[in-house]
């Protein structure tokens, strides 16, 4: 199987974007071959009733009987198809330099990036027979008995300076028809778990239509106790306030883009999540991550603040910081 990805990691299109990468930070190994690219692992002995769509999935491509989508096997694992082209291989090569990256601090790369397994080829259902190359990475939400998802792509800008001409009008196009441009971050999709394990989530056309107040909402919403559309924010300190909270966490991140340099983030997206059961059940923390994702898009960033990201992080941080107040004088009764 590996022979039919003979030149999967070796194409010059992949290391456009990190022209000096491997060069610059890895000198000396390098030079003794010791960061090529390993070889993908042969196929999983598993079949596909071995694994199944992630439930927390809220954006991109769920898979299908005739379509590719990430996948969980239940022991903490995430499986991340390869994308097509250049795509996939970009992303590869980006998880293998970050995750050595002697210049990235330990604590970033843990606490806010998944941990990168390297490939599997993997059975698929929509091409039986034929294995595809996946991403094996931590599952983001493993552990959460309810897990709440809200998925943000951030920066004003979408692409990185390498595009083709149509890519960039089509990313300028969506980026303007959504809060992109104009807030530097837009919602992509939000789970609730609510009272009962009732399930709230957005479909793809309510969050391309969200305007700024819209967002506003379903950030209001995403801390919410009640099943309905209703908003009383009544999780509000558990999950963005404190300690360990989103704001805690953020502002931690935002600490480290405000001087790195290595990176550029084009198109990525951070992740919030949280136990809803934890959070009813203590009335305290529950579990919340906050991670990034998506990173199909980066580029090096040459000595150069990514103002980009580092601008829509601090847009998004501001919108979640003018929630917290908005939590009601008298909180709900938890469980007697």
């Amino acid at each position: 199987m590996i022979s039919r990805f003979p030149n999967l990691f070796l194409r010059p299109s992949m290391i456009s974007r990190f022209p000096n990468l491997f060069l610059k930070y890895r000198g000396a190994a390098v030079r003794n071959h010791r960061f090529h690219h390993r070889p993908l692992s042969p196929p999983l002995a598993l079949t596909m009733p071995d694994f199944r769509p992630p439930e927390h999935q809220v954006a991109g491509h769920r898979a299908s009987a005739n379509k590719l989508g990430p996948l969980i096997d239940g022991s903490g694992l995430f499986y991340k198809p390869l994308q097509a082209g250049d795509r996939g291989e970009h992303e590869l090569a980006f998880y293998e330099a970050f995750s050595t990256h002697a210049a990235v601090p330990a604590r970033i790369r843990d606490t806010f990036f998944p941990r990168f397994h390297g490939t599997r080829l993997l059975p698929t259902e929509s091409r039986p027979g034929e294995p595809h190359p996946h991403l094996v990475l931590d599952d983001l939400l493993a552990g959460l008995e309810a897990p709440c998802v809200v998925d943000i792509k951030i920066g004003a800008i979408t692409w990185p300076p390498s595009s083709p001409t149509p890519y960039v009008a089509k990313c300028l196009a969506k980026d303007r028809g959504t809060t992109s441009v104009l807030l530097g971050f837009r919602v992509s999709g939000v789970r609730v778990v609510g009272p009962g394990g009732t399930v709230w989530r957005t479909e793809r056309p309510e969050v391309k239509a969200l305007d700024t107040a819209g967002v506003r909402r379903v950030l209001r919403r995403y801390v919410s106790s009640v099943a309905d559309e209703g908003m009383d924010c009544a999780l509000a300190t558990a999950v963005y306030g404190g300690k360990g909270g989103v704001l805690s966490q953020l502002r931690e991140l935002k600490a480290w883009f405000e001087e790195q340099t290595l990176f550029h983030f084009y198109s990525a997206s951070i992740l919030l999540g949280y136990d809803a059961s934890a959070v009813a059940a203590s009335g305290g923390e529950g579990g919340v991550r906050v991670k990034l994702v998506d990173f199909a898009h980066v580029a090096e960033g040459d000595g150069v603040i990514d103002h980009n990201f580092l601008g829509g992080l601090c847009s998004l941080i501001k919108f979640i910081s003018d929630i917290v107040p908005e939590i009601p004088e008298t909180q709900p009764l938890g469980p007697s």
